[in-house]
């Protein structure tokens, strides 16, 4: 009865792909197969420890381990799945990404000795705008798959400057620096943290997020996210 029901419904409302736009079939979801085939993945599971994404981080912040879905250009077909995300009120996407992230990452150990999964926060009013955090869709969906929590109340986004979207590296870092502040140092103290976010472009939210958590002492971080765009 499940099937013939989620059948008429992609029959009267048909679902499609966020990145080409075609038609999904039952079993596909947020991404159709010949999309998700041509996915640019970055394989940086494999290693996890020194990969361009990792190393981005060297020398600003210690990180145990980093790694993103695909690799992220402005204006290409998989960028779509982020804009939707984002933008178009597809909250689910997040969620289904975040599987497929932690189903590929699962496999080649990446989760391992992680504690806590925290999701970047946004700020109370683009939260409100959007109706949703990204960022905690996309924690949701890896948590599905591992089985680690997602702690969502331990760091928030004290204000909103201004979009990182459009800024060049160091006018993001200033963007965002001192924006973000520890609110429950003793569920993290101690903890292996993976901070999830949906894109990593120069690394400065995730660096400034992750020097707030720091604050709570004897914190490890890991970096996960859905798109790493090159520098």
């Amino acid at each position: 009865m499940t099937s013939i029901l989620s059948r008429l419904i992609d029959l009267l409302a048909p679902r499609l792909c966020l990145a080409c736009g075609q038609r999904l079939t039952p079993s596909e979801h947020t991404l159709c197969a010949t999309c998700n085939l041509h996915l640019p993945r970055t394989g940086f599971q494999a290693m996890p420890t020194d990969n361009e994404m990792a190393r981005m981080f060297w020398g600003r912040i210690p990180v145990e381990r980093c790694g993103a879905l695909f690799f992220y250009r402005a204006g290409s077909q998989p960028s779509h799945l982020i804009y939707h995300l984002k933008y178009n009120d597809h909250p689910e996407a997040g969620i289904d990404l975040g599987r497929m992230v932690a189903r590929e990452y699962a496999a080649a150990g990446f989760f391992d000795g992680i504690q806590l999964i925290v999701p970047v926060p946004l700020a109370p009013a683009r939260q409100h705008q959007r109706g949703y955090n990204q960022s905690r869709q996309i924690a949701l969906g890896i948590s599905e798959v591992t089985g680690i929590k997602v702690a969502a109340d331990v760091v928030c986004r004290k204000t909103f400057n201004t979009s990182q979207t459009h800024q060049q590296r160091w006018d993001r870092t200033a963007n965002v620096e001192d924006v973000f502040r520890l609110l429950r140092p003793e569920k993290v103290t101690g903890c292996h943290i993976l901070l999830v976010d949906d894109v990593s472009t120069t690394g400065a939210t995730l660096c400034a997020c992750a020097q707030a958590l720091a604050g709570a002492g004897e914190v490890s971080v890991s970096i996960l996210t859905l798109g790493f765009a090159k520098p």
